[in-house]
């Protein structure tokens, strides 16, 4: 989809009321099912959490504030995760090298430890209670 089309579908669906934009949603669902080249890309598993939530309270004909307010709460958590993700990944990839393959210095470490007898327990440590 290109910048201009994409600016004026937006511009168009933020001047729909809420209630409006869900059949906005059921006909773009509908169009995917008919016509759609290729699968819809899978949300974050919060995404699909709240999607199948939020299908869930409008078939309960829960009112649209309860909806926004629930599906707000899932949202900061998903975003809450990714955060922790993108830490966790961003960590080991300055412990790890960024995924890089061992330098060879460390491939000749472990080759010359790779024969060697497995190490015996240290005798002189003690485990208190």
């Amino acid at each position: 989809m290109y910048d201009v089309l994409r600016d004026r579908i937006w511009r168009n669906l933020e001047a729909l009321p809420d209630e409006k934009l869900y059949q906005v949603l059921d006909y773009i669902e509908f169009l995917n099912s008919k016509y759609s080249r290729e699968p819809v890309r899978a949300g974050t598993p919060f995404q699909r959490f709240g999607e199948r939530l939020e299908d869930k309270l409008r078939g309960n004909r829960i009112g649209i504030d309860a909806i926004r307010s629930t599906l707000g709460v899932v949202g900061t958590a998903d975003r809450v995760v990714s955060g922790i993700t993108e830490a966790g990944r961003s960590l080991l990839r300055e412990v790890g090298g960024g995924g890089a393959t061992a330098s060879p210095s460390d491939r000749s470490t472990v080759r010359s430890s790779e024969g060697a007898p497995p190490e015996r327990p240290r005798s002189d440590l003690r485990i208190d209670e």
